[in-house]
């Protein structure tokens, strides 16, 4: 059975249903992403993952630690709670809300959730789900903008959360 999204109005009001495919085909269907931004307390790294080579979308890419599309039905803090679990294996956290934008590539849009988290947690990425994963220096971040390192989504919201980011340590 093909995944079903939720979709969207510019408001954020729910008016519908429609297939992935279709979701990652037509950028007038917005869908929604929750995104948790994992930040180390005392070093202040960014952990962040590398795509999977089979990923449709910015395969081989790095990317924000986790996210995810919302599930049919599910609530935004379910689907951080969920996407957390099943990429990094973290569940007892508390997610600090960050910013909600909308995101427009040339085959999709997405109303994109924004979360941090910030702790000493012990993580086990998925290798089902993100290549690897590691801990980035924000100035190593900075100096890899703009260099085919990253996908599009994360280097525009790395750039607008930054200043947030910063103000969680």
């Amino acid at each position: 059975m093909e995944e079903l999204f939720d979709i969207y109005d510019a408001q954020g009001n729910r008016i519908g249903t429609a297939p992935r495919r279709e979701c990652h085909g037509n950028p007038a269907l917005i869908h929604c992403t929750a995104h948790v931004a994992v930040r180390h307390p005392v070093t202040g790294a960014l952990l962040l993952q590398k795509r999977r080579m089979d990923k449709d979308i910015q395969p081989g890419k790095w990317d924000t630690a986790v996210g995810g599309h919302l599930a049919y039905g599910e609530s935004i803090l379910e689907a951080v709670y969920r996407e957390a679990s099943e990429e990094l294996g973290l569940m007892n956290f508390n997610p600090i809300y960050i910013e909600t934008y909308e995101f427009e590539s040339p085959i999709e849009r997405e109303m994109v959730n924004v979360f941090a988290a910030v702790g000493t947690y012990e993580l086990h990425p998925d290798l089902d789900e993100v290549d690897e994963g590691r801990w980035w220096e924000l100035s190593d971040i900075d100096a890899s903008i703009g260099k085919g390192v990253f996908t599009p989504n994360f280097e525009s919201e790395f750039t607008m959360i930054r200043s947030s980011l910063l103000a969680l340590l």
